[in-house]
């Protein structure tokens, strides 16, 4: 049986993410994202399932950061659709309740329940920890925005369904994993994900980027952070549509180590269908 690392409690969206990939999995809640890639890392999971961007909150984990000292490997990316009830003690109405608990990116992606109910909110380290909270509390003023499954869990009563702002909201995770299991090029929708360090030269960036627009290869995400404690040196983290062993994509990252002090690759994974809806990879 597959281990499976999340950071939440169960019922949480990282948990039903976890369950989706991996049906039936032993599913080990962490305190936070650097617990669950030592899970891992130390041999405790099989794999770490990550939440990394959401539609409406931006990013969620800095994967750039957490990933180079690690030691490991992208193996899967995984979108799911974002719900939110409103739930309290069984019996609650809604005018009973007062305040709201729930993360800080679930409060923020319900903003219009919580402007209708002018409640108080309450920010707790995860949302299904806000619905056991509220059960333990036994206080029918308290509730808590969380996935379904977490109502189900702690027996709570659900007051609204469907309560997030968009109803397309999406989390894509990434699955982590200490094995690079890069899968062949089969010309079936692939991404790739890589961190690269430029050399200090005049228009270093953009002559190391210009390969993919030559290749036409896509870049689906770059990000810029700084090294240690200097201003100069700065790493990138990229995405593309492709595998390293296409001739175009091969092409773009050989232009890219030319005009580069450190290219690494972090993972080869196939392409989620969501992208191939969204009419992209």
């Amino acid at each position: 049986m597959t281990t499976v690392a999340y950071q939440g409690e169960p019922g949480s969206n990282s948990a039903t993410a976890a369950n989706d990939l991996y049906p039936g999995c032993n599913e080990l809640p962490c305190t936070s994202f650097d617990q669950a890639l030592d899970a891992v890392t130390l041999g405790a999971a099989d794999v770490a399932v990550i939440p990394v961007d959401n539609s409406a909150a931006g990013r969620v984990a800095d994967v750039h950061h957490l990933l180079p000292e690690s030691g490991l490997f992208l193996i899967a990316e995984y979108f799911l659709a974002i719900r939110f009830d409103l739930m309290g003690l069984p019996g609650t109405s809604f005018d009973q309740v007062e305040c709201v608990r729930s993360h800080v990116h679930a409060l923020g992606q319900c903003r219009k329940v919580l402007r209708e109910g002018g409640w108080r909110t309450l920010v707790t380290d995860d949302t299904a920890g806000a619905a056991r909270e509220v059960a333990e509390l036994g206080d029918r003023r308290h509730a808590a925005l969380a996935p379904p499954a977490a109502a189900r869990r702690y027996r709570l009563e659900v007051l609204r369904s469907g309560v997030e702002d968009d109803p397309d909201n999406t989390t894509r995770f990434v699955v982590l994993s200490r094995d690079a299991a890069f899968p062949p090029d089969t010309g079936d929708p692939t991404m790739t994900s890589l961190l690269f360090s430029v050399r200090n030269i005049p228009s270093a960036l953009y002559k190391a980027l210009g390969g993919f627009a030559s290749s036409a290869v896509n870049l689906t995400k770059i990000e810029s952070y700084q090294i240690g404690a200097g201003l100069n040196a700065s790493r990138f983290y990229v995405e593309i549509e492709g595998h390293p062993d296409e001739p175009r994509v091969a092409l773009a990252l050989q232009e890219l180590r030319f005009f580069s002090s450190e290219v690494r690759i972090l993972g080869v994974y196939p392409a989620h269908q969501h992208r191939l809806r969204e009419g992209t990879a």
